[in-house]
């Protein structure tokens, strides 16, 4: 079984965040622009592109890096408890509050506030956000007295905040205060180099835990983790590598380790006979016959990668 050793890649490490795209080395360019203002950021990426990474990089080189970081997950909380973990609460103010508590916009006074999934925030929550951003000051709930708050906000949203306006479940005047500056964080699938480069930067978090080192990935491997698409991006990525270590063993990663998406074991291109489109048919059968694979399946139809994808997005398969 011919072996892909680790290559030389020529990578760069910004705040943490790695990567060998030029895509990336764009958008670090555009971080070390906005983090010189106070301009509040919302950062657009799919699921598990490390929106948070990004927003914590634009804290980080910013002239308020001395000051506290506080983040919060707005699609984790429901509306109450989302209210009180921004603006605190009193003794009293509800049921189980037995004492008075302060919420991250008093916590993170001084710095930066990164709400991640914002779109995700409750109508009556954004309201008093809206007041937030536009007057510096907050009441925490049960309160009757404000308190001011000096806070750089940073969120991120995987939503088209628009078309959440159009829906009636997004503040048209809270979509504009929160993008002043808009930062598109590119996904997996577009950094090229990426997914190798990561590989092995995973690959020697997981050699460091001691039950299994790594050297090499076997070729099939290899190109089923640049052929796959990673709907997940890099929190995908990094799970399919840990799974690899769980289930495999020896110094080689091998096609057998991976999750069954990535070996073609699971059938999503199902083909609808009520829908007659020969394109369509054309590139869902190469894809069955490549078992998912992009690069083979583009081979098969006698297109480049690229073609492909942009055929399937157009064909919405």
């Amino acid at each position: 079984m011919k072996t892909i050793k680790r290559p030389n890649l020529n990578i760069t490490v910004f705040e943490n965040i790695t990567t060998t795209a030029p895509c990336m080395l764009s958008f670090f360019d555009l971080i070390k622009r906005v983090s010189r203002t106070e301009a509040t950021v919302l950062i657009r990426g799919e699921t598990g592109t490390g929106k948070e990474l990004a927003a914590h990089a634009v804290h980080k080189i910013s002239p308020r890096s001395s000051g506290p970081w506080q983040a919060v997950n707005c699609a984790t909380l429901g509306s109450d408890l989302l209210a009180s973990e921004l603006f605190g609460h009193v003794k009293g103010a509800f049921t189980g509050a037995i004492a008075d508590r302060k919420g991250v916009f008093e916590l993170a006074n001084g710095g930066s506030l990164f709400l991640d999934e914002i779109g995700e925030m409750s109508l009556d929550v954004q309201a008093r956000l809206l007041r937030v951003l536009q007057e510096r000051v907050f009441t925490p709930v049960g309160a009757t007295q404000t308190r001011s708050a000096n806070v750089r906000l940073i969120s991120a949203t995987h939503k088209a905040l628009k078309n959440e306006v159009h829906y009636g479940n997004f503040r048209e005047d809270l979509m504009y205060r929160i993008r002043v500056v808009k930062l598109f964080l590119p996904p997996l699938r577009e950094r090229i180099g990426d997914v190798e480069a990561l590989c092995w930067q995973f690959i020697d978090e997981f050699n460091e835990q001691g039950y299994r080192e790594v050297k090499q990935i076997n070729q099939d491997a290899y190109e089923a983790l640049n052929d796959y698409h990673w709907p997940g991006n890099i929190r995908e990525l990094r799970n399919a590598i840990e799974g690899a270590f769980a289930m495999g063993e020896g110094d080689s990663l091998a096609l057998d380790d991976l999750p069954p998406e990535l070996r073609g074991e699971v059938d999503t291109f199902e083909i609808d006979e009520s829908f007659n489109d020969p394109e369509k048919t054309n590139i869902m059968e190469a894809l069955k016959k490549a078992k998912g694979r992009k690069g083979k399946a583009a081979d098969l139809l006698g297109i480049s990668r690229a073609t492909l994808w942009r055929k399937m997005r157009e064909l919405h398969i």
